[in-house]
């Protein structure tokens, strides 16, 4: 199952029997009311920076990133994926603003960084010792199953459409593509990034019971 609670009428638990945890990382007001959150098992009742701490104690050091120039409807998504992936952070390049319908809230648990430029953006990755690795179906580009795929690095996404700019191509250190096999010439970015951070999972994270 995908466990997803798109649409679903009630999701979560209900208020907490008595008598109540006495863990700081409780909150009050849940365990009265409940616990209605799109969350996993483990962090029901929990205070949002009490997830927010657990989460950043082990955060992949892997980056996302997506190009923003035209309010991308895709950006909501590339957020769910990341947080999904425990991505370290995402990185919007250009326009601040964007759509966070399709991130179901989990922005409030993924740290999300702005960039107004690309160059900006470029150079916090090489302060940061990230090498950039484009993700697009692009000539000269490398299938993302067989290239070695940096352990720390930053995933950059282009816009819908038009995919990665001549500018963002230019930073990146190699540009990687997803293989497909059907008629369609892409994938949408939100699709996009799911299948490339997994791929990342794949090679770089320890499964899910080994984890702290």
């Amino acid at each position: 199952m995908s466990g997803s609670t798109d649409g679903a009428a009630e999701v979560g638990v209900g208020p907490h029997p008595q008598p109540w945890p006495t863990d700081p990382r409780f909150d009050p007001e849940l365990l009265a009311h409940g616990d209605r959150r799109n969350v996993i098992d483990r962090f029901r009742y929990w205070r949002e920076d009490a997830i927010i701490a657990d989460l950043d104690g082990h955060r992949h050091p892997f980056h996302v990133a997506i190009e923003n120039w035209q309010h991308d409807l895709n950006i909501g998504t590339v957020v769910r994926n990341a947080n999904a992936f425990l991505a370290a952070e995402v990185h919007i390049i250009g326009n601040r603003r964007w759509n966070r319908r399709g991130a179901m809230v989990t922005d409030r648990y993924q740290h999300v960084r702005a960039h107004p430029t690309l160059d900006g953006f470029a150079a916090w990755a090489r302060a940061s010792a990230l090498p950039i690795v484009g993700i697009d179906l692009l000539p000269g580009s490398v299938s993302i199953l067989e290239v070695e795929l940096p352990r720390a690095c930053v995933l950059l996404f282009g816009q819908e459409g038009p995919g990665l700019s001549a500018d963002a191509r230019a930073h990146c250190t190699f540009v990687a593509h997803i293989p497909q096999f059907g008629s369609t010439r892409s994938i949408n970015a939100g699709v996009a990034s799911g299948i490339a951070m997994h791929e990342w999972i794949r090679r770089h994270a320890a499964p899910r019971s080994e984890q702290a």
